[in-house]
């Protein structure tokens, strides 16, 4: 049991590596967008999934609820609890030149929540955190009250949809077919809170962002349960200016970005969702990054030590209330084992030499790179005198999966 908050406080190495994951999602989808709304103007027509529309002239603070209806998704094709596996992300690319701006895409309704068969141990896990951390690591402010209220009706309906072997919707809420529990989501109040019954429901952690008149989003409600070392309880009410600066400690930030990243979550509208991976390399097998604090500063490392970390990240706004919906699911895999995948060796080496000082530092390069490099050569290496065509990637997987 996990009795005191300052028990589990990460290390600087560990903090900044998630300060520059929220980072380069927020400074990659800045960039994207603008570039997206460019060409969806020149053609003048919408794609797949929406286009991202001028940014609405309305004061900062304020937001009238908006008729959009997400569309219906279709089940999942042959989802099953037991059988289905983690989508195997892979969103690192070649050097020699690092880009945080890389993996932004637009998001079909069909992708904005996955399951697969994982979901037990994240749904035992969060109940037993929330039941030992409660309000420290999910929880609602009042005035995101009616904003958490549309996520988990959100969640209801879409989950009921999506994944109809798993869950069913119910006049007063949504019922849980493969654990028995019958979620009340129209009572008021709650048995629990909204953020804490909404967590039980989907394997991605997510934060609740509420914009004011000084034009700042500000952390307002949310279940950060999985990863653990971005502490939900600490940054409550801040501004996103003050948690990657005070926090953070982004450097640039106040100067280069802040501007940007305000701009960002004024124009995202409800019928514009995006999503992006982000990864980095952690030295245990752990999702739960308390876990990895412990491990990082370990000695006498071996390859097996390490794994891939890869974050699914997914933005939207909630259209009755406005509020900005972060969505971030993890998955972990051992190193030993990627690197078996053709192609995946030689590139996973490639980006990490391609990293400047900072974002060395941030991805924690040198309590890895002299065992991992060296490994991934080798493993690349292999895989080319079996026969592997370096010239023929992009025929057999495309970045960034």
């Amino acid at each position: 049991m996990l009795s005191d908050i300052n028990d589990f406080l990460p290390s600087s190495l560990v903090v900044a590596s998630i300060a520059a994951v929220f980072l380069w999602a927020t400074v990659g989808l800045i960039r994207s967008i603008f570039i997206a709304t460019k060409k969806s103007r020149a053609r003048n027509k919408p794609s797949k999934t929406g286009t991202f529309p001028k940014r609405p002239a309305r004061e900062p603070g304020t937001w009238v609820p908006s008729d959009f209806k997400r569309p219906i998704p279709p089940p999942y094709p042959d989802w099953s609890v037991q059988t289905t596996k983690p989508l195997p992300y892979r969103p690192h690319n070649y050097g020699p030149k690092y880009s945080i701006t890389m993996g932004l895409r637009r998001m079909p309704w069909d992708e904005w929540i996955e399951l697969d068969n994982q979901y037990l141990y994240f749904h035992d896990e969060k109940t037993r955190r929330i039941a030992d951390l409660d309000r420290i690591v999910a929880r609602t402010e009042p005035q995101a009250l009616e904003a958490a209220y549309e996520l988990l009706e959100e969640f209801s309906d879409y989950l009921s949809q999506r994944y109809p072997s798993l869950f069913k919707r119910t006049p007063v809420g949504i019922d849980n077919l493969l654990t028995g529990e019958r979620f009340n989501i129209v009572e008021r109040p709650l048995k629990q809170d909204p953020m804490q019954m909404a967590s039980r429901l989907i394997q991605d952690d997510f934060a609740l962002l509420l914009e004011k008149p000084d034009g700042q989003y500000y952390l307002s409600a949310g279940a950060i349960v999985m990863p653990g070392l971005w502490n939900l309880d600490e940054r409550m009410g801040m501004p996103l200016s003050q948690i990657h600066i005070d926090h953070g400690k982004v450097p640039g930030f106040k100067e280069k970005l802040e501007k940007g990243v305000m701009s960002l979550f004024r124009r995202i509208q409800p019928d514009s969702p995006v999503q992006r991976n982000t990864w980095y390399v952690q030295g245990l097998d752990a999702v739960d990054e308390r876990e990895f604090a412990k491990g990082a500063g370990e000695k006498n490392m071996t390859v097996e030590n390490f794994h891939y970390r890869t974050e699914r990240q997914t933005v939207r706004r909630l259209p009755r209330s406005g509020a900005v919906a972060f969505l971030f699911r993890t998955y972990i895999v051992p190193v030993t084992e990627l690197a078996e995948e053709p192609y995946v060796p030689g590139r996973l080496a490639s980006a990490i030499r391609s990293w400047d000082d900072g974002t060395a530092y941030y991805k924690g390069r040198h309590t890895f790179d002299n065992v991992l490099l060296d490994y991934l050569d080798g493993k690349q290496a292999a895989q080319v005198a079996n026969g592997l065509d370096p010239t023929k990637e992009d025929e057999v997987r495309a970045y960034p999966y």
